[in-house]
């Protein structure tokens, strides 16, 4: 009798956890992948000589940066309590002696617009994420190209200051355009 209800105790807590439902995260980032063709597959990909700067000033933008990762999102923020994404942007930017700015769409006009092939560490990346998409709102710093794989540190307002990978879906159709400014 005891194994009758030790096992009907078991049926019920494998059968019985399926009726409550899962509280959803979006701690792990959504990732999509397009397949492309074999025509497209045949036509040879030229990628430019990606240029090294001599000085570190790149480096020394992305380490100050990177202290704040982990600053949850506040919007017009400027401090390890709370910043957004061009604030994140101009405190670092700041720090090393360079003016920019404060909001993206304007720091958008400033530097000079380069395609994804040419990016490297230190340029900026802008982002419409706006249902209306009128005009750039977000704006992120790349800390590392690794082959196609750009990351980049940003602000969101769901998990503070974190970097991203701009092949993730999301990212990737809010894309806009690619700064260099040093």
């Amino acid at each position: 009798m005891l194994h009758r209800a030790l096992y009907l105790i078991a049926i019920l807590l494998v059968f019985g956890c399926g009726t409550t439902k899962k509280k959803r995260t979006y701690r792990a980032p959504k990732t999509i992948s397009v397949e492309g063709t074999k025509e497209e597959e045949s036509v040879p990909v030229l990628k430019p000589k990606k240029e090294k700067r001599k000085d570190g000033r790149a480096d020394d933008i992305i380490a100050t940066a990177m202290t704040f990762s982990g600053t949850r999102y506040k919007y017009g923020g400027t401090t390890k309590k709370g910043m957004d994404c061009s604030g994140l942007l101009y405190v670092s930017l700041k720090k090393n002696d360079i003016i920019f700015p404060r909001v993206s769409y304007q720091m958008a006009e400033k530097g000079k617009r380069i395609k994804i092939p040419q990016v490297q560490k230190g340029d900026l990346l802008f982002f419409k994420t706006s249902k209306s998409g009128k005009r750039i709102n977000h704006v992120g710093l790349v800390v590392d190209v690794n082959g196609d794989d750009i990351k980049f540190i940003h602000s969101t307002t769901s998990r503070g200051v974190i970097v991203s990978s701009l092949r993730e879906g999301y990212w990737n159709y809010s894309f806009v355009k690619a700064t260099r400014f040093l």
